[in-house]
């Protein structure tokens, strides 16, 4: 295969398409340039107060490169990937050999359309060890890392510091500001019911809709930590197609997802977090993991809205969210 086509790209973006981003923000461009497919921020998406460094838009565009990648081997035309080729361009995918999808790949591309944040309470049922094993080997698999947080003390120290970063960005009334103008993004049925002063985690508030009788938080939640080795604008993309890699995993086995962010956005929180770990990598994302009720998933941008011609060039696209910079339970 000496290059991808039209449809080729139509196919990885409408998988890519459903990955999860901050807000539901959706901040993802793709097209097709020198018959590969490339993967670009659109700066029109990207959150300016949320999102100040583009650490959350790299982190969609990872977790939507990896959607797109299992879209193209599904259909045996797998990719190759590399990450920030060039300014602007977050990941360009150029044809592999063509080959037959591994039954890996079909698993979790047949997961993709299942997959969306579930913000409502988990059954309390354990998630068994194996399960468990396959979590962290996804993100592994893609140069990241998790950390499942096991027994009541570590759950509770990391509540405490997700409530501690909550009242942090509470208190920033132009942060509150922006997300009082984002909450037409995320519907009120994929939002959290309405939170109460003993829940553990704390919780955006993007409706108005009180819980199910009986139906409260589960006592002691299963939060996994995914991270990266790095902190650079690249370690962000890597920890999105990781972070991509679990959801799908967690999707494929059964279980339900939801993203904690605050820790991470609050400077001060996410060094207390990655201590607490004792890692010597940086948190990106904390995911929480169990078995929930069915729901459903949030609205997608159109194909026509994403897949675009910008030229021979990159250099239109760049923005804080596009390639090279410094360096969320809110997602759908």
């Amino acid at each position: 295969m000496t290059g991808y086509s039209e449809k080729d790209l139509h196919l990885a973006a409408a998988a890519g398409v459903r990955a999860p981003s901050l807000h539901n923000s959706q901040p993802w461009l793709f097209r097709l340039h020198d018959a590969a497919i490339e993967v670009l921020a659109d700066p029109s998406r990207v959150l300016p107060v949320v999102d100040h460094d583009g650490w959350a838009t790299r982190i969609a565009c990872g977790a939507a490169t990896y959607n797109a990648r299992l879209a193209l081997a599904a259909a045996g035309h797998p990719a190759s990937v590399a990450l920030h080729p060039a300014p602007g361009v977050l990941a360009r995918l150029t044809p592999a050999d063509p080959r037959p999808p591994t039954y890996a790949e079909q698993e979790l591309h047949d997961a993709i359309p299942r997959r969306h944040s579930h913000r409502g309470p988990f059954w309390p049922d354990p998630v068994p060890a194996p399960v468990r094993v396959r979590l962290i080997a996804a993100a592994r698999d893609e140069d990241g890392w998790l950390d499942l947080l096991v027994g009541t003390t570590a759950v509770n120290g990391f509540a405490e510091i997700a409530q501690s970063a909550d009242r942090v960005l509470r208190r920033d009334t132009t942060y509150q500001a922006a997300l009082a103008s984002l909450r037409g993004e995320v519907p009120v049925s994929a939002g959290a019911p309405l939170a109460e002063p003993y829940d553990l985690l704390p919780q955006r508030l993007f409706n108005d809709r009180p819980r199910a009788n009986g139906r409260d938080y589960e006592p002691e939640p299963l939060i996994g930590i995914l991270g990266s080795p790095g902190n650079l604008p690249m370690d962000h993309t890597v920890a999105g197609q990781a972070l991509q890699k679990v959801l799908l995993t967690a999707v494929a086995s059964g279980l339900d997802t939801s993203m904690i962010s605050q820790p991470i956005e609050v400077p001060a929180a996410r060094d207390q977090l990655r201590r607490s770990l004792g890692r010597t990598g940086f948190p990106q994302i904390a995911v929480r993991l169990g078995y929930g009720t069915p729901g459903r998933p949030t609205p997608r941008r159109e194909l026509t809205e994403v897949v675009r011609d910008f030229g021979p060039g990159p250099d239109r696209i760049n923005g804080p969210g596009a390639g090279e910079g410094t360096g969320a339970e809110s997602e759908a």
